[in-house]
């Protein structure tokens, strides 16, 4: 478990996050029932839920897109203070009026009895030619819980980003994927100029830039050994 900052107390929970004492915790499902499925499925609920007042709301319906789960990783080369992103096209950015071709992380679906590092290794190789030798852990998380059950496990990983740069993807799949080898300060200066607008790759750039430094010293440390 991550070490928590001194003021991060039970004596703070109140103020920054409800302590799970105080926080409402019964849900009643009365029906679900899936109203379409195709490439994602739509699960209708209806249900109530506990109020932080107490008791119970009245009972409400929402829908909630089920997709599966994703893994995503962030390929870093130390050696050459780089990063590797991905650029493809997307069609919810097209269809809320972006730019469709958006700047990213590499990432994939989870399917059943995968695990998360196994597919982050897998569509580093796919989406960016990235040989992954070294997978960290950065967060797990819910990517738009107000409406899908979708979590993404996020991982950073160590590569040779040499040569890699070119186009990637599945063809029959449809996948068309450039991938680039990215100065670690223009991604970080990308993120800061409003250019990234993926969240997970929001997220990767803003945990690289907390721990860029300390993640390096400490890969560098372990190709060196011991006593290096």
């Amino acid at each position: 478990m991550p070490s928590h900052p001194s003021w991060y107390t039970p004596r703070y929970l109140n103020v920054y996050v409800s302590s799970p004492v105080n926080r409402p915790s019964n849900v009643i499902v009365h029906n679900r029932e899936t109203v379409f499925r195709g490439y994602l499925r739509l699960d209708r609920y209806r249900l109530r839920h506990d109020l932080y007042a107490g008791g119970q709301s009245n009972a409400i319906t929402r829908e909630v897109i089920e997709r599966g789960h994703v893994a995503a990783v962030l390929p870093i080369d130390p050696r050459r203070d780089s990063v590797v992103l991905i650029e493809q096209f997307r069609p919810g950015a097209m269809a809320g009026g972006w730019q469709p071709w958006l700047t990213e992380c590499v990432a994939g679906v989870i399917e059943d009895g995968e695990r998360a590092e196994d597919v982050a290794r897998r569509e580093a190789e796919e989406e960016a030619g990235c040989a992954i030798d070294r997978l960290l852990r950065v967060h797990r998380f819910l990517s738009t819980p107000g409406v899908s059950s979708e979590t993404v496990d996020l991982f950073c990983g160590r590569t040779d980003s040499n040569g890699i740069e070119g186009i990637y993807g599945i063809a029959d799949e449809g996948e068309d994927v450039r991938a680039s080898v990215v100065p670690v300060d223009h991604a970080i200066a990308l993120l800061d100029d409003g250019a990234v607008v993926n969240a997970i790759t929001i997220i990767a750039l803003q945990w690289l830039a907390r721990h860029y430094h300390r993640l390096k010293r400490e890969w560098v440390q372990e190709d060196n050994g011991p006593n290096g």
